[in-house]
This record gives structure tokens, sequence and C-alpha cells, in this order.
């Protein structure tokens, strides 16, 4: 009997950005793109996207654990992205599905080094633990002004909801988080694009899915979604 071929790994997206930004959304667009396209893909979140890293995500977003540090809580994002990518990430690839994640690596980079408060090569470090071999294979930057994603952030809670961790940050983190994104954009080309996020959702959909339809679609599929 002929050998049977092996499965191709899935491809790696992850879409970053500041509060407000739209990403949630996006990710919900970008996977009905893609499935149009005839592509199996599944969408995911950090902190979260599996049943430990959910606990973790509780506990982060909270705001509890940041009285112990930036540094600790780098560590913690570390940990649930760990069980993430052992849970759901690296089997979703490893049998050839794409996955789309809603915040990655880069958000650790961005909120816990912004200001200068953990060392980068700390944060390369853990990186470097959490992460091995599974690294995106594009990651679409969303960005627009800090104002207009704060009042996005705002819009969405619920009567009575508060904000949480980072949302309650002042408008200086949140210029320089927008700052960091931007800066690993211009450092990782290769990676990373940016998307202007503060058009029409539909527009800025149609955006990422021609950016990801550039880097790493057949046109064929590509025709097949806009038109089927």
């Amino acid at each position: 009997m002929p050998a049977r071929a092996a499965t191709r790994r899935g491809t790696f997206i992850t879409l970053e950005g500041g509060e407000g930004a739209g990403k949630s959304t996006q990710v919900r667009h970008l996977l009905y793109n893609l499935r149009t396209a005839g592509i199996a893909a599944i969408g995911t979140r950090e902190p979260g996207g599996s049943p430990g890293a959910e606990i973790l995500r509780k506990l982060l977003l909270s705001g509890r654990i940041a009285r112990l540090g930036p540094a600790a809580e780098a560590i913690l994002f570390a940990a649930a992205r760990i069980d993430h990518i052992d849970t759901t990430i690296a089997p979703a690839l490893a049998a050839g599905t794409w996955v789309v994640s809603d915040r990655y690596a880069d958000s650790t980079r961005a909120y816990q080094g912004a200001r200068g408060q953990v060392d980068p090569r700390f944060l390369r470090a853990l990186e470097r633990i959490a992460l091995g071999n599974v690294r995106p294979d594009l990651t679409l930057i969303l960005d627009l002004p800090v104002t207009d994603g704060l009042a996005r952030a705002t819009a969405r809670r619920t009567t009575g909801e508060a904000p949480d961790r980072f949302e309650r940050e002042d408008l200086e983190f949140h210029k320089t988080l927008r700052g960091a994104f931007l800066s690993i954009a211009m450092a990782e080309p290769a990676r990373c694009i940016v998307i202007n996020a503060g058009g029409p959702e539909e527009e800025v959909a149609q955006a990422i899915f021609e950016a990801v339809s550039h880097r790493l679609i057949a046109p064929a599929a590509v025709k097949q979604a806009r038109h089927g």
C-alpha cells in the first residue's frame, strides 16, 4: 500500500491591538471568510482558549494579580498560553486546521512591557519557554486612536459591568500600548500587517481578508470567498 501523505500543518493567524480595536468581532468575520473559501478554521482567544487558561483569564482580568507586579502577570499569562497551546492551538494546527486567535504573545510584549515595566529580555525568555515553535504565520495589528478604542470599550460593557484590569489603566498607558504594537509591526514586517481599525466594521473585515488572502491564500479560493 502506498504511504498516506502527511497532513499539512494548519496556518496560525493572530489579531492584536489595544482596547476596543474590534479584535473579537473581526475574528468572527475572518473565520466566516476562511470557511467560505473552503478552509477549515477555528477561533480562540487569550487569555483563555482552553479550560485551564480560562480559569487564569478570570484572575488576570479581575486585577487581583496586578498587586504582585507586571512580572508576575507576565508569568501567569505565559502559563495560560502554555495550556492554550497544548490543549487547543497545537492539536488544531497538527490536524491541518487554521487557527485564528484574538491576542497571543505580542500582547504580553506590549501590555507587560509598557512603560518599561518588565525587562524585554525577561519577556523574550518567557516567550521562548511558552511558545516553542508555535508562532504566528501572520499577525494583524488592528490600530486606531486610543480615545476611540476606549470609547468603544466603554460602549460594549453592559450596564453595571466594571472595566477590566487593563481598561482601568490611564490614557498614557494606552498611548504607550498603541506605540508598542506599532513598534512590533515595524520590527517584524514579514509577519505583521497593520490594519486601520477605525472604519466601518465591514470595511475593516474586507481589509483583513485581503491582507490574509495576499499573504496566505490561493487566488482561486479568494475569488470563491468573495463571490460564493
